[in-house]
């Protein structure tokens, strides 16, 4: 993080947060500054360390480290997470189909993945149902990151004994799409027209007219390239995860606080702070910022709350027919055109 946009965050959240102004007590002692307090907070965020180790750099206690650090990223949340953390709008899906053309995916919106968050101190009434396929308290974090490694999307707080599936049908990622709020998505492969953007995904993601995944054992030199390019662009998610854990070792490690809220606080600031850290380095046009929050996605077409078209709004998303489609070129139970 640069210098400019370390002191850009403390100057945000000190006028946000009356507790991070310098103030006297009774013997006109002069307190702890805003500048010691986010301090600490980024120490624990970046490098992990304990609240007590911070005592010895920064001369703060162990108590008012753990404090300055939960108001430190609910004010990064208060303040910056209508601008940094947003659902796409017109601008940022228009650039995001023409990256996904100039790679070879036309329609493509980035790509989805879980990662799992190691909870030292689970409850251990807790354990048994967070504790999933790495025989550990986890928490999940669901993300749709793009070749920038910008998150769009972050949905963090099941437990680790859930599979992507399970969080999927929990996450908000498609309400949009499916209240026909989300910004409207035109384009064409071999000769079809789609109107639903698609995400890159593994395979344990169901068969989706909203994902396209890789064809296993694939045959002829047609297939063969696709799952490669598929295979090779889908790693963006995985490439967001871990530059986010590089930067913030603290959900790299494992997770010391004892309440989901902090838990959760601490990771949707650390997905703002990565995005911030993106735009700074000058990988996202910062013309493209909103400065006055609220909401971000402006609707293409009228909001509609009929029953019916919100449940074939979700029947097309759930098509199985367009995945395969977009996959192979050729609707599902087709015959298979042979290539050299």
């Amino acid at each position: 993080m640069s210098r400019d946009l370390f002191l850009r965050i403390m100057h945000a959240v000190e006028a946000h947060d009356e507790y991070f102004v310098r103030k006297r007590n009774a013997a006109n002692t002069a307190g702890l500054s805003c500048f010691q307090k986010v301090t600490a907070s980024f120490r624990m965020l970046t490098y992990g360390v304990p609240a007590d180790a911070t005592d010895e750099y920064v001369r703060i206690a162990e108590s008012t480290t753990i404090e300055s650090l939960r108001r430190f990223v609910n004010a990064i949340i208060e303040i910056f997470e209508d601008e940094y953390l947003r659902s796409p709008n017109e601008n940022d899906t228009a650039r995001l189909l023409a990256l996904g053309e100039k790679r070879g995916f036309s329609g493509m919106l980035g790509s989805i993945d879980c990662m799992h968050w190691k909870w030292k101190n689970c409850p251990s009434a807790w354990q048994g149902m967070y504790s999933g396929h790495v025989h550990e308290p986890t928490i999940i974090l669901e993300a749709v990151a793009s070749k920038d490694l910008w998150i769009w999307h972050a949905f963090f707080g099941l437990p680790g004994s859930h599979n992507d599936i399970n969080v999927l049908h929990w996450s908000p990622l498609f309400a949009k799409l499916a209240e026909g709020e989300a910004p409207q998505v035109n384009y064409s492969i071999n000769g079809h027209d789609y109107t639903v953007g698609y995400y890159l995904a593994d395979d344990i993601y169901p068969s989706w007219a909203t994902f396209v995944k890789t064809i296993q054992q694939p045959q002829g030199n047609k297939r063969k390239y696709f799952a490669k390019a598929q295979e090779a662009i889908r790693k963006d998610v995985e490439r967001a995860f871990g530059v986010l854990q590089s930067r913030f070792a603290i959900v790299r490690g494992p997770a010391r606080f004892w309440d989901e809220e902090t838990l959760g606080d601490i990771m949707k600031a650390c997905v703002i702070m990565h995005n911030m850290i993106i735009e700074d380095e000058g990988e996202v046009d910062p013309d493209e910022r909103f400065d006055y929050g609220g909401e971000n996605v402006t609707p293409s077409h009228e909001h509609t709350t009929d029953h019916e078209d919100f449940i074939q709004m979700h029947k097309n998303i759930r098509d199985n027919k367009t995945h395969h489609q977009l996959a192979t070129g050729r609707p599902s139970g087709a015959p298979m055109a042979t290539s050299s």
